[in-house]
């Protein structure tokens, strides 16, 4: 069985803005212990093909599909009074079979 060629294209400055962090968490670490899934915070009006086209251009690796989920920002009580933490949009990301994304090498 012949490997598939990713077509590398060359990341563009937008797609630095479309995602904006990986999530480092024990939830994102068991979901992505097998390799296959990683987990992003993304900016919150991209949607599911920009975010594809994000990684794929800025890893060089092939995505099968995404997942999104918005979270609202909690209210939160302080001295002062009642301030609110930003919602986000987190992105799980399954890449295909042969590709891999390590984000903590060479920590």
């Amino acid at each position: 069985m012949a490997k598939k060629k990713v077509k590398t294209e060359a990341a563009r400055v937008a797609d630095y803005g479309i995602i904006l962090s990986p999530v480092i968490s024990e939830k994102s670490a068991m979901v992505g212990a097998s390799g296959q899934t990683v987990t992003f915070r993304v900016d919150p009006r991209a949607s599911k093909t920009e975010i594809r086209g994000a990684v794929e251009r800025v890893f060089s690796v092939k995505v099968d599909a995404i997942r999104t989920c918005r979270f609202i920002g909690k209210l939160k009580r302080t001295v002062t009074g009642v301030g609110k933490r930003a919602g986000y949009k987190k992105a799980y990301v399954t890449l295909a079979e042969g590709s891999k994304i390590d984000l903590v090498e060479g920590l």
